[in-house]
């Protein structure tokens, strides 16, 4: 196996299991706990899930951006950036670049603070909050994953 094979199969591993957390967050997770009897216990048992997977889901962002990055130094690949078939490779920038701001700057510095004080307030209102904003980052995954593999069939939509 030559190293882009490689590094293909780290990307792909590691997007299956960043998005499908995301996933299991977004439409099992967060639901269940807005219908927790006791809102206290929605909160800490968010707290606790988020504190584990968060460290998965930074390590898997980690190594989707380093093998997206070998890859397109592999290639060569900078140009398609210039070209909007590629669009696709916009948008994983655009969604990895998302993620990351999110789990290594905001969700550390400020998010976990704000959820704390927010939750506190009104549990209703910031679960309902983080469940509209999973499904946007959600959806713009999905569409990423379908363009980017569409794109890599020679199918680009225009």
């Amino acid at each position: 196996m030559d190293t882009y094979t490689l590094a293909r199969v780290v990307h792909v591993v590691a997007v299956v299991v960043w998005i499908g957390g995301v996933s299991m967050v977004t439409t099992v997770l967060i639901p269940m706990l807005r219908k927790t009897r006791t809102k206290e216990d929605a909160v800490a048992t968010f707290e606790q899930i988020e504190k584990r997977f968060s460290v998965q889901a930074r390590i898997t962002i980690l190594l989707v951006g380093l093998s997206g990055f070998y890859m397109m130094y592999y290639l060569d690949a900078w140009p398609r950036y210039l070209e909007a078939r590629y669009w696709w490779i916009h948008a994983m920038t655009l969604v990895w670049l998302l993620f990351t701001v999110m789990l290594f700057i905001l969700e550390p510095f400020v998010l976990h603070k704000v959820f704390k004080r927010k939750a506190k307030e009104n549990p209703d209102k910031v679960f309902s909050f983080m469940q509209r904003m999973h499904w946007v980052l959600l959806l713009l995954s999905f569409i990423t994953i379908i363009g980017t593999v569409a794109g890599c069939h020679g199918w680009f939509f225009f």
